[in-house]
C-alpha cells in the first residue's frame, strides 16, 4: 500500500486507486511507478492497492467506501474495472454511498469500456482526466444467471451477452495471454463452428421474441471484444439498454464481422433490436453461457434490470 500524498483533496476526496498488476500480459505492473509519478505530480491525494487475485479488487472498493471513501480508480482492463464496480454496491442494488465516483486509468491492457467515452488508453494521459470535477452519470445493469450451486447476480457497465458470444470469452479466457487483444477474434473462429442456434424467448419490458439466435448482445456501452463496436446506439447514461438478438445463420458472422468492428452492422434483417428501461429476461431450450464485461458467469436463465445512473465516471 501507498501512503497518500500530502496533497489537499479534491472535489471527490482522496482516491482509492485499485491496480491489477497482472492485467496487459503484466505490464501495468511496470507502469505503477509511473502511475504514481503522474498521481503525485498533479497533486492528487491517493491509496494505492495492488490486487493478488479475484475478488480482490471488488474487496477493495467496498472496504474504500465503507471506509468514508467516494472515489475509486481501476486501473487494469475491463475485468479489474467490473471488479470494483460491484465493490461499490450493497445488497440492496445501492451504492454503499450516494454517487460513488468510479476512475478508469486502462494502463498496459485491453480495456474497452473506455472506448465509449474516448479515454486515452496509456496511464499517463489516462491521470490526467482523474483531476476535476467532470463526471458522467453512468448507468448499471444487474443481470441475474444460473450456477451448479442455484441462482446469482453480477453488476455490469459495459456489455453482457448469452450464447456464442460467452462461449468466445471463455474460450478465451483458456488462452495464453501473450496472444493479448487477439484472443478473442482467434476464440471466435475457434468457437463459431461447433455452436448450434438455440431457440430462445425474450422479454424486453413489454416487448417478446421467440425464435432462434445464436447470440444474445445488451449493451450499456458501445465496445467490446477488443475493439468491436458491437453496440453502436448505447449510451451508457440514458437509462436503457439496448439488446440486439443475432438470429442467424451463423455464415452471417463472415459478412457481419468487418461490420461490426466499424458499428455499422444495423440496421440488419437477422438482427432483432430492442430496448429496455426495467427488465429483460432471456431463455432458451438449452443452457446459454453468460458474460458481462468479458467475465464469464454462468447460464441462462437470466434477468437484467437497468439501474439509472446511480454511480459517476470521472471523464
Amino acid at each position: 500500500m501507498s501512503p497518500s500524498s500530502l496533497s489537499s483533496p479534491g472535489p471527490f476526496g482522496e482516491l482509492t486507486v485499485v491496480v491489477n498488476p497482472h492485467a496487459g500480459r503484466r505490464h501495468v505492473g511496470e507502469e505503477i511507478p509511473e502511475l504514481e509519478r503522474t498521481l503525485r505530480s498533479r497533486g492528487l491525494p491517493y491509496r494505492l492497492l495492488r490486487t493478488e487475485g479475484r475478488g480482490d479488487a471488488t474487496r477493495f472498493a467496498r472496504e474504500a467506501l465503507e471506509g468514508g471513501g467516494r472515489y475509486v480508480v481501476a486501473v487494469g482492463g475491463d475485468g479489474t474495472v467490473n471488479e470494483v464496480v460491484n465493490g461499490m454496491f450493497d445488497g440492496e442494488e445501492k451504492p454503499i454511498v450516494p454517487d460513488p465516483v468510479l476512475g478508469v486509468v486502462a494502463a498496459g491492457s485491453g480495456c474497452d469500456f473506455i472506448r465509449t467515452f474516448g479515454l486515452p488508453g496509456d496511464a499517463s494521459r489516462a491521470c490526467h482526466h482523474l483531476v476535476g470535477d467532470n463526471t458522467y452519470p453512468l448507468d448499471v445493469g444487474r443481470i441475474g444467471f444460473t450456477t451448479p450451486s442455484g441462482e446469482e447476480a453480477r453488476y455490469f457497465v459495459n456489455v453482457a451477452e448469452a450464447g456464442l458470444g460467452a462461449a468466445v470469452a471463455a474460450r478465451a479466457e483458456r488462452m495464453s495471454p501473450r496472444i493479448g487483444q487477439a484472443r478473442y477474434f482467434v476464440g471466435f473462429w475457434l468457437t463459431l463452428p461447433r455452436f448450434k442456434l438455440a431457440n430462445v424467448r425474450i422479454e424486453a419490458d413489454n416487448r417478446t421474441y421467440e425464435g432462434p439466435a445464436f447470440l444474445v448482445v445488451i449493451g450499456n456501452a458501445q465496445y467490446y471484444g477488443g475493439g468491436m463496436k458491437i453496440s453502436p446506439r448505447s449510451y451508457p447514461g440514458d437509462a436503457v439498454l439496448d439488446v440486439l438478438v443475432f438470429k442467424g445463420p451463423k455464415s452471417d458472422s463472415f459478412t457481419m464481422l468487418p461490420k461490426i468492428y466499424r458499428g455499422e452492422h444495423l440496421p440488419h434483417d437477422h438482427v432483432q433490436e430492442l430496448r429496455v428501461k426495467r427488465r429483460l429476461v432471456i431463455d432458451a431450450d438449452r443452457p446459454l453461457p453468460i458474460e458481462a464485461d468479458g467475465e464469464v458467469l454462468g447460464t441462462t436463465p437470466a434477468t437484467v434490470e437497468v439501474l439509472a445512473q446511480p454511480i459517476q465516471m470521472k471523464l
